[in-house]
């Protein structure tokens, strides 16, 4: 008899085949048979009318604080994520001296806006060396898997102290040093090592980040240190993958090591002529791993009254009269037509911004209503439109309505008593669709990532990524082309766990860990994203909720049912060499 029966469901196996009505048969914490008529077990789960998929692997979060504190690791594992890899962008909390915690906090806030005080109250910093962080993960069960990069900026304040983030260019010895910890580090189990090389990544403080303006000396001596290991990925966001310099030692890392790099390019020079896949493809003729990341959407800032950033928070009025008040006082108070009258007349560098003027008389800017950037922010609503057309930015809206746009944006403010948010896709959004996306997420070399789970507390909530990656392009999607079903449950669980080697994951099959997702695609959606106040110390932070996800089961346990925790924790550390082990690329 087995223990655990998925019955009659749709199955999605994650191998990019045709689904398939069967059941899946589970026995401790893996898949024991896929087939038709299985049974009996000491529970079934009745998936008929539902999909079965493997659980998500998510490359690209930042739970690297939370991931001590909280056994949940949500949002993430509201949006079926089993595993979740952290430790991404350079930044984390190992290695570290007993006097640079706060350095480390500081520079996350910046980095990642996660709120301070959360981090100084939830970490209890039972470690120094990264080895002993990965002791501190892996004695903490959770609800889903957890792995890490060893990040490049502690690393470099660990080794240079006080001018990790200066124009010190280190000397040799400096550099075999951090090379050292980076080996250390991966050989006890991390997933490889990260790093930043882009501008907008800076602390709290507006310095840039330890290792932006590292050379590339010092990035290949530190990619190298993972040299003859079974495992070790160089994870890499960069402005500079538009030039040839930075592609030479990257490709240089791949060709000497055999292994993979992932990257995410912030600079529009990399994606000109389609340069950095050009360049995977190549590469991968050569027999090097190099896999860019894309989202499923570009990244939103969200305004509102509930995140940290709306067009009126830089004007006078709201900062001295309603910014101290409650969300729900700050709706009365804007309600009143002399709070109205007063905040619309007023002047502010992001009043200009958004309106696309730079008058010094407020009264022209609010007269010039039909600014450019508030073409390009659209109220979200109940039911999220992330691929909206113009008529529903804030602009249209107005001018449909006989009203200024910033009139328009007041109003919608404190509309659903200050519960509306604001979309703002980054990257001008200007076609009003995102054909550029559907292009690049098809490439074969593309990973699907950047959800920054755990991150970006205050003005982003993009940890559903999987959930609208499911829902928009494979169902909702009417402004072009969409995408299979399996091509997309593929992306998100046997692609991502294949590139870092978690070959134990991924996809329904015997013999692989019993990760699992049944889902009511058809009536999966996500909600608005809300803000909370439940990180440690009261820390706020944007989540976004879904539903339709039946069941989550990790490692042949039910974690999850409708949402809601079962209480179940047999999540733990993937650790490198263990769990995670690079195959040839012949062999995949």
């Amino acid at each position: 008899m087995r223990d655990l029966i998925i019955r009659g469901g749709t199955i999605v196996d994650g191998t990019g085949d045709e689904p398939f009505v069967g059941d899946v048969a589970i026995d401790g914490d893996r898949i024991v048979e896929v087939g038709k008529s299985l049974g009996p077990a000491r529970r079934e789960i009745d998936a008929t009318g539902l999909i079965v998929t493997p659980g998500w692997v998510d490359i690209h979060t930042h739970y690297d604080g939370q991931a001590t504190w909280d056994p949940l690791l949500a949002p993430s594992s509201w949006h079926g994520v089993t595993t979740a890899i952290m430790g991404n962008c350079g930044v984390g909390f190992a290695p570290v001296r007993p006097d640079a915690h706060n350095f480390l906090i500081e520079l996350m806030e910046g980095v990642e806006d996660i709120p301070g005080i959360a981090l100084h109250e939830g970490i209890d910093w039972k470690w120094e060396t990264f080895p002993e962080y990965l002791d501190a993960l892996e004695a903490k069960p959770r609800a889903i898997d957890v792995g890490t990069h060893v990040p490049h900026a502690p690393v470099r304040a660990y080794v240079l102290g006080d001018r990790c983030n200066t124009d010190y260019q280190p000397n040799a010895a400096e550099i075999a040093e951090m090379a050292r910890l980076v080996r250390e580090g991966v050989e006890a189990g991390a997933l490889g090592f990260s790093t930043s090389r882009t501008l907008l990544h800076k602390d709290l403080k507006g310095v840039h980040m330890p290792g932006t303006f590292a050379g590339s000396d010092e990035m290949l001596a530190l990619g190298m240190s993972m040299k003859g290991l079974r495992h070790g990925v160089f994870e890499m966001v960069s402005d500079h993958l538009g030039d040839d310099d930075e592609w030479m030692w990257v490709k240089g890392f791949a060709e000497q090591t055999g292994l993979p790099v992932t990257l995410v390019a912030t600079s529009a020079g990399a994606y000109e002529g389609n340069k950095m896949y050009n360049i995977a493809e190549e590469s991968r003729r050569h027999g090097m791993d190099i896999r860019p990341q894309i989202a499923g959407r570009p990244t939103g800032i969200l305004h509102g009254l509930t995140s940290n950033f709306h067009v009126f928070i830089a004007s006078p009025t709201f900062k001295t009269r309603i910014e101290p008040l409650a969300v729900e006082d700050r709706v009365a108070e804007m309600r009143k037509p002399e709070v109205r009258a007063a905040l619309l007349a007023e002047d502010s560098p992001l009043i200009r911004a958004a309106l696309g003027t730079s008058p010094s008389d407020a009264s022209l800017a609010t007269s010039l209503g039909a600014g450019s950037l508030l073409w390009r922010i659209f109220p979200l609503g109940e039911r999220p439109d992330y691929e909206p057309d113009r008529s529903g930015s804030v602009a249209a809206l107005a001018e449909a309505a006989g009203v200024t746009a910033l009139e328009m944006m007041y109003d919608l403010l404190i509309r659903d008593d200050g519960r509306e948010l604001f979309y703002q896709p980054l990257g001008g959004y200007v076609t009003y669709n995102f054909d550029f996306f559907r292009k690049n997420m098809q490439h074969p070399n593309v990973l699907f990532g950047l959800s920054d789970g755990g991150a970006h507390c205050g003005v982003i909530a993009d940890a559903g990524m999987p959930t609208f990656i499911l829902t928009h392009w494979a169902r909702d999607r009417v402004k072009g082309d969409k995408f299979p079903l399996e091509f997309l449950v593929r992306k998100l669980s046997s692609d991502t766990a294949r590139a870092y080697g978690l070959n134990d994951r991924g996809q329904l099959k015997p013999g692989l860990l019993a990760d699992v997702n049944v889902i009511d695609f058809e009536n999966l959606r996500l909600h608005r994203p809300e803000a909370v106040n439940d990180l440690p110390a009261g820390g706020k932070r944007l989540v976004q909720r879904a539903e339709g996800y039946r069941y989550t089961v990790k490692s042949g346990q039910v974690t999850f049912e409708d949402g809601v925790s079962t209480g179940a924790l047999p999540g733990g550390l993937v650790r490198g060499g263990r769990e995670a082990v690079i195959l040839p690329m012949a062999a995949e």
